[in-house]
């Protein structure tokens, strides 16, 4: 699917095998910060001042890292803040594109025809993953971050002081606990399913379905009786699994072979599920169209005719867009 080294742009290597099949994940590439002052990020990242109207967030309605930012920057209120870009559902030989036909936006601050030719333009000799969320910083004219837990939580907090929406999700509080549910759903079920996806051996496959679903089967105890994942509110914890769970019957089950359970099938993981698409501002951040088209007709190594599912019927599609 492609990525830059030295600048240039290659077709080939963003989904990368070890020498055992199993699918390894690129580490991103810019890890600036934005505060509310411009002070440095809290691992002393260099920082980059809030102000509304500075930033852009370029994002894909498919890709569920992505999806995180939008939801945080919906629940926030910041849309008059922080602009958006929409890349086309579409992956191919290019990388994601501007392309406008299936409901892409185009980009309105460079009028680039690729997201990689923002990020050459972002660094002179960028080795390294394409890859959404892009967090634009305009007066700078620069990528602040293309990591999307880091990007969270610079919406969730950085522009309070300009009139962002109350809400904290991830209050200090809480953050030991929110840290340690993080740390295995990422590995286990958000990266999971995109090492059962992207298994070049059956030996990979089976090393990660096996800890995928058993991940989930105590996901499901935890939730059984409770609402949220930590505390009795929702937060990061929950947001970063619904950008997952909200994906996996659609597509993770059959094309990613993730097979063993439905989402359907957790009573508890189903309910949080419909829980926060019940909330207005994250129904409306769901695409199922674009979900569907860019996973089944981009991933052509796994469907190699491109063909896009009709189904499957989902109990909670009628309170999403598409």
């Amino acid at each position: 699917m492609g990525n830059m080294v030295d600048g240039v742009w290659h077709a080939e290597g963003l989904f990368k095998s070890d020498a055992k099949g199993s699918f390894q994940r690129p580490d991103s590439g810019f890890r600036d910060w934005v505060t509310a002052g411009g002070e440095p990020g809290p691992d002393g990242q260099p920082g980059h001042r809030a102000e509304a109207g500075r930033y852009h967030l370029y994002v894909s309605y498919a890709c569920p890292w992505a999806h995180r930012a939008m939801i945080v920057r919906a629940l926030k209120g910041l849309e008059d803040m922080i602009g958006l870009s929409v890349v086309d559902p579409l992956m191919r030989e290019n990388g994601w594109t501007f392309a406008t036909e299936r409901g892409g936006t185009g980009d309105p601050l460079h009028g680039a025809d690729y997201l990689w030719q923002l990020y050459g333009g972002a660094r002179d000799g960028y080795s390294g993953k394409v890859t959404v969320p892009v967090l634009w910083d305009k007066e700078r004219d620069t990528i602040v971050s293309n990591e999307s837990a880091e990007i969270i939580r610079m919406l969730n907090t950085a522009f309070d002081g300009l009139g962002a929406r109350e809400g904290d999700y991830y209050p200090p509080e809480l953050r030991d606990e929110i840290d340690a549910v993080n740390a295995p759903v990422y590995d286990r079920v958000n990266n999971g399913v995109y090492k059962c996806g992207f298994a070049k051996s059956q030996q990979a496959y089976d090393a990660a379905v096996g800890p995928l679903f058993a991940k989930l089967d105590r996901l499901e105890k935890r939730l059984t009786g409770r609402e949220w994942l930590v505390g009795d509110r929702m937060t990061e914890a929950d947001i970063r699994l619904f950008t997952t769970l909200v994906r996996f019957d659609a597509v993770y089950h059959g094309h990613f072979k993730c097979n063993v359970r439905r989402v359907q099938d957790y009573p508890a993981l189903e309910g949080l599920l419909e829980r926060m698409l019940a909330i207005p501002e994250i129904a409306a951040t769901v695409h199922l169209d674009h979900i569907k088209t860019h996973y089944y007709a981009s991933h052509l190594e796994l469907n190699p005719t491109g063909i896009v599912p009709a189904g499957p019927d989902l109990p909670w599609a009628g309170l999403v867009r598409g």
